[in-house]
């Protein structure tokens, strides 16, 4: 029954849910299905002819975009190859908030507003047009299917944005239920209700998981911790996105569950950027999205080379998003992957801005560098490192039963080593430390490092 409801749902309900609401997602995932497998050369080529087309609409119809451009003297006919993109001016956050209005197309119709957590700062506010919803949800289709799952499998889903929590009334969760995803609150990690999620991961016996890493891991160590085994119930991938996924996070959670862990990009604003296939390629949605990386200077950097990664959604025509500075830091990869996909790798997705750190003498490193001098300590169940200047840093740290009376020296110690023998380092011990208002868990967060906003 199992199998053939699976079937039902994914060959007739969801598309007939998308049908309902304009989207042509079903339409879209088969044409990706297909271009998935395209030679570089094609693929670019069609880049090519949409990118130039996606110019010449905002140029034409987007009253932030006409005036800009005809300030520069850019249009269509500056874009003769993809390395032309690099010709135009990029968008921030700090642009949209100025200009939302005047970013909207005059021919968009009705959009949808929708809003980032603003974990980093202000929410950032923007919409979308049903072509932008309809190309997110074929590029998320397409790579769950990767993992042999489907829309109708049961999922649960660890989440925690205001956005999805607030939508949930009584035709949400009839479509939910229909579609057997389950929604546990990722903000709601107390011991107890740790206690009941991995009751409800043995209960339902989902074929997939879906959520942050720093939840699933969470949830997994606690089961460990119970000796309550999650490994035996059929799971078949662990889908994770919206955070950094550490190495240690996707040991704990295929170790404990039992399968494989499938990481993803991307973001309510930037779009659905990057996912993992089987063989271990993050591949980019590249025919909706094209991926730079720029220096701090703005500069786009050759594959291999980190930066902040920019983006260009080719489906956003009602809204558009052109040279979008993510703030996130990442690297390109010119390899192939071995699944013989010939979509663009993202060869790395180191984190946020602000999830690196600056040593008292300028050197910028990833937070990992003081996140392995914590973790790697007995006794702490949990912890949050706060750089608030070159000067000081702040640990919060939530002990364990091994906690032992040197720990708090010992990071001290840790700590200084890498940012500098004079800076002041606060240890706190504390009961409980809250997750960020959507649910999400940092480890690690800078108030020095520069951010790109």
């Amino acid at each position: 029954m199992s199998a053939a409801w699976t079937w039902v749902v994914a060959h007739a309900l969801f598309p007939l849910h998308e049908r309902l609401k304009g989207h042509r997602s079903v339409a879209r995932r088969r044409e990706l299905e297909e271009s998935q497998w395209w030679p570089r050369d094609r693929l670019q080529a069609y880049q090519l002819d949409r990118l130039r087309r996606f110019i010449g609409h905002l140029g034409r119809g987007v009253p932030y975009y006409r005036d800009l451009f005809a300030r520069k003297g850019l249009g269509p006919q500056d874009v003769n190859s993809l390395a032309d993109l690099a010709r135009f001016p990029f968008l921030t956050k700090a642009d949209i908030r100025a200009n939302r209005e005047r970013l909207r197309a005059e021919n968009a119709g009705a959009l949808k507003r929708y809003n980032t957590g603003g974990s980093s700062g202000e929410p950032l506010i923007f919409f979308m047009g049903k072509e932008r919803i309809t190309h997110d949800v074929a590029a998320k289709w397409r790579a769950t299917r990767w993992w042999g799952v489907d829309i109708g499998d049961r999922e649960l889903v660890v989440w925690g944005s205001p956005v999805e929590l607030g939508a949930q009334d009584r035709l949400r969760n009839l479509r939910d239920r229909i579609f057997r995803s389950e929604l546990l609150p990722a903000f709601e990690m107390s011991p107890a209700n740790l206690d009941r999620f991995v009751g409800r991961i043995r209960a339902v016996r989902p074929a997939m998981l879906f959520g942050y890493p720093s939840a699933l891991s969470l949830i997994a160590a606690h089961a460990k911790r119970r000796g309550v085994p999650l490994d035996d119930l059929g799971i078949r991938v662990a889908f994770v996105t919206s955070e950094k996924l550490y190495d240690h996070q996707r040991a704990t959670i295929e170790r404990v569950f039992g399968c494989r862990v499938a990481n993803g990009y991307g973001g309510r604003d930037a779009g659905f950027i990057a996912h993992e296939c089987p063989a271990g390629g993050m591949h980019i949605s590249a025919e909706d999205i094209l991926v730079e990386v720029v220096d701090a200077q703005g500069r786009v950097v050759a594959p291999g080379t980190p930066g902040e990664i920019v983006v260009t959604h080719l489906a956003t025509a009602d809204f558009p998003f052109l040279r979008y500075r993510t703030g996130d830091i990442g690297v390109l990869s010119e390899a192939a992957c071995a699944c013989g996909r010939g979509l663009p790798l993202l060869a790395e997705v180191q984190g946020r801005s602000t999830d690196f750190v600056v040593a008292a003498d300028g050197t910028i490193m990833h937070g990992l560098a003081l996140i392995y001098v914590v973790r790697d300590l007995p006794g702490i169940d949990r912890f949050k490192i706060e750089q608030e200047s070159l000067q000081r840093t702040r640990v919060l740290l939530v002990p364990g039963p091994e906690y032992a009376v040197d720990t708090a020296e010992r990071i001290r110690q840790g700590l200084r080593e890498r940012l500098g023998p004079n800076v002041a380092v606060d240890v706190e011990v504390v009961a409980d430390i809250p997750v960020e208002p959507s649910g999400k868990y940092r480890y690690v967060t800078s108030r020095v490092a520069v951010a790109s906003q």
